[in-house]
């Protein structure tokens, strides 16, 4: 019996180790629409799920999925976000670095980097889209649509956008301690 429960131990060890790999992700459904596909034998109903996942670290994807369930569908969401992640560099104030605009469908979003205490100041599923990146203090503001999923897609074209301060020396070919001056 001594063996079986350390056996039994050892495994929920495992679990318990899995479960928080899998916990560093955070998943937010942005919205789920029913839609229908008219047929032959009449209407065939199915729901799309828009996810945004991320794991507040500088990490974040928007994913979409269709299923004839709402469960299905944000399962497939979920994969798909993790498909199109973006790693995002932050700086010291968990903000942007510079200015940025990004385009998706008719959807436009501009953001601009704040300072500390500020917060995240968005609306819809861009505020969605940078808080499960980690950023803590930002404005943004979304124009041209209101489709959340191009909301949220032109929020990771803005920041797939911004680079850092190394990044930018390296291209120039100078030292980082010009760009600070």
């Amino acid at each position: 019996m001594a063996k079986e429960q350390e056996q039994q131990r050892k495994g929920g060890k495992k679990k318990q180790r899995k479960e928080k790999k899998d916990n560093a992700w955070q998943e937010r459904v942005v919205q789920i629409r029913r839609v229908s596909k008219v047929v032959k034998g009449g209407k065939k109903l199915s729901f799309r799920a828009i996810v945004v996942v991320g794991n507040e670290k500088g990490q974040v994807g928007v994913g979409v999925g269709k299923a004839g369930d709402v469960i299905n569908a944000v399962r497939k969401a979920v994969s798909d976000g993790k498909k199109h992640l973006i790693t995002v560099n932050l700086n010291k104030a968990d903000s942007i670095t510079h200015v940025s605009n990004g385009v998706a469908g008719g959807a436009k979003v501009f953001m601009r980097p704040a300072a500390p205490g500020t917060g995240v100041i968005a609306g819809g599923a861009v505020r969605t889209v940078l808080e499960l990146a980690g950023i803590k203090n930002i404005l943004a503001k979304q124009q041209g649509s209101n489709n959340p999923l191009n909301n949220a897609r032109a929020a990771v074209n803005a920041l797939q956008q911004i680079r850092s301060f190394s990044q930018v020396a390296k291209e120039r070919e100078i030292p980082i301690e010009q760009i600070y001056s």
